[in-house]
């Protein structure tokens, strides 16, 4: 039995679909906060139970009879993300699973930084202390942050953001592929993966050019000083600490954290990942067939 968390969200509804192509649905199990969402996984046979990294009980009822779990992390930043990490994996542990697969990202360190990369680093020191054997996913950064950052200046035609450097953009489905080849390969990563990465490492300097060539308009490429963004940020309802830790993406990739282009990502799914644009074509498509 495969149990996958937040079996409901971006990522790991599409790990269960992949996993589902691989595996009987009497194999797989999932996770969730409120298994209502989860209806059509239980239609198929999979097995749906309620799971929160904040009920211990909970997930010992939701991890029952697992071989691995694969923990996605959850979204946010900071302790109660460690904290809730680790309850996540003292459950797997519990429950008696021989491997503990967990979500991370590429750049994840103690010294990154993006916050989120310095709590993934944490959560990693988590799974080597709880004397499983583990993998640890080293998730490229995700294509579909590229396109919430740049789609309003793709529309206006000037994309206004702070300094970046190359990051490799990477799709949710490129790595849903990955991980659900990773747990049906059982052991073969131990600890952190390579970096699982597209082909490519892009600026928003790169992505502007893309975004033009598609459209046949003029898309430029502007820098905002960091203050600036921190206050736009904050005049549009964000609290300071979250305009802090968006601003250390920007941060991050000026320092090259998020550059490294791997090949791993293409030996696990058997195909070159979806480049950016690939990805910026669907989406400006599919903006267009809206109008």
């Amino acid at each position: 039995m495969i149990i996958v968390t937040g079996a409901t969200g971006k990522l790991g509804r599409r790990i269960v679909e992949r996993l589902l192509t691989r595996l009987p649905a009497e194999q797989v199990g999932i996770s969730v906060r409120d298994p209502e969402k989860a209806k059509e996984f239980a239609d198929r046979g999979v097995r749906v139970r309620r799971g929160s990294f904040t009920d211990a009980a909970g997930l010992a009822h939701a991890f029952e009879g697992a071989s691995q779990v694969l923990i996605v992390s959850v979204d946010r930043m900071g302790d109660e993300c460690v904290r809730q990490h680790r309850l996540a994996i003292d459950g797997a542990v519990a429950a008696g699973a021989r491997r503990i697969l967990y979500t991370s990202q590429m750049g994840a360190r103690h010294d990154s930084r993006f916050q989120a990369c310095r709590d993934h680093a944490a959560t990693e020191d988590a799974l080597r202390a709880s004397g499983v054997p583990f993998t640890s996913l080293r998730n490229g950064f995700y294509a579909a942050s590229a396109l919430q950052f740049a789609a309003h200046g793709i529309e206006s035609g000037e994309i206004v953001l702070p300094a970046d450097g190359p990051v490799t953009w990477t799709t949710h489905a490129d790595l849903a592929d990955a991980a659900a080849a990773v747990l049906a390969d059982e052991g073969r990563f131990d600890g952190p993966t390579p970096p699982l990465t597209a082909a490519q490492a892009l600026t928003f300097d790169d992505i502007a050019g893309i975004a033009g060539d598609i459209t046949g308009r003029t898309v430029t490429r502007t820098t905002a000083p960091d203050a600036e963004f921190r206050e736009q940020l904050m005049g549009q309802g964000a609290p300071a600490e979250t305009a802090d830790q968006l601003l250390g993406i920007f941060a991050a990739a000026r320092a090259g954290e998020f550059s490294a282009v791997d090949p791993t990502l293409a030996a696990l799914i058997g195909r070159e990942p979806l480049s950016m644009s690939s990805v910026l074509h669907e989406q400006l498509s599919s903006d267009n067939g809206g109008r």
